[in-house]
């Protein structure tokens, strides 16, 4: 039985409708089973978009069901798209659990109601996820940006971060490499203002020690996208943005391409960039 996926979204008042979401079989909470390793990867169809040009753009995502195992697929038989070529930019880099709005695909104007399919096969399973010019299956560039935070009936002023990242040259195996990501922004919306945790009976302040203090203004998560190994990042983030820049130290630890991602976030709205590293 076909599993589709779509993306999920609020039915507004002003009858502005969305895709329902993904019936993906999740981990109960009856159910305490979790699986460092050995499970499959599910990909997952969010949505799709019509372009200018009249194009059509169909957005995935994926349900690693690995709680640490982070499996290494390349494009080819056990990760390809179908019909036309079985290497369509997909991630070939899974990280754990539920990631959604990874990457996209653009289809002709007259694609019509044919599907396109993803496949993935890892651990001797093979899911697949079914993409096609549904109605119900359009979705916004916002909703994208926003994480699926979007509420539809209110006029947001607040533009995405503008993000790059500087060219890596000269990268070898183990070799520590600095990425940096140069972002603008709007300023919009404002920054939280992190509140000052009131006193305990001692005069000492009453820090959540299993809170983290996540950055309450533009800020950066740098992540791996495809390699032929694993990149170790000394702080994947999310980190500030100081003097519109956030940088992070990575290691390789085999030669090969590596792709990684910086996603830069104003506290509303992303927007990913990324950098291909040779590593030799």
């Amino acid at each position: 039985m076909r599993v589709r996926f779509w993306a999920a979204a609020c039915l507004t008042a002003a009858g502005i409708a969305s895709a329902a979401f993904a019936q993906v079989p999740l981990p109960t909470a009856n159910s305490q089973t979790q699986f460092s390793s050995g499970q499959s990867v599910v990909p997952a169809y969010e949505g799709w978009m019509k372009n200018p040009d009249g194009t059509f753009t169909f957005v995935f995502g994926y349900f690693n069901r690995n709680w640490k195992e982070e499996p290494i697929i390349p494009a080819g038989p056990n990760n390809k798209l179908e019909p036309g070529p079985a290497d369509r930019g997909q991630p070939t880099f899974f990280h754990p659990r539920r990631q959604p709005w990874v990457f996209r695909v653009t289809v002709p104007a007259d694609w019509g109601q044919k599907e396109l399919v993803w496949s993935i096969t890892v651990n001797g399973k093979t899911e697949r996820a079914y993409a096609q010019l549904a109605l119900e299956g359009e979705i916004r560039e916002r909703m994208i940006m926003a994480r699926g935070n979007l509420n539809p009936g209110e006029d947001d002023p607040n533009n995405p971060p503008v993000v790059s990242i500087a060219p890596v040259m000269g990268a070898t195996v183990s070799a520590p490499v600095t990425l940096t990501a140069m972002v603008t922004d709007d300023g919009l919306p404002k920054p939280r203002v992190r509140k000052t945790p009131a006193p305990a009976a001692d005069g000492t302040a009453q820090i959540n020690s299993s809170a983290r203090l996540l950055p309450t203004g533009l800020n950066v998560t740098w992540y791996q996208y495809g390699g032929p190994a694993k990149a170790e990042f000394d702080s994947r983030g999310p980190m500030a943005v100081n003097n519109g820049q956030a940088s992070a130290t990575v290691r390789f630890s085999a030669p090969g391409t590596y792709i990684l991602r910086a996603l830069a976030s104003d506290g509303a709205l992303q927007k990913p960039a990324e950098v291909t590293v040779t590593v030799k």
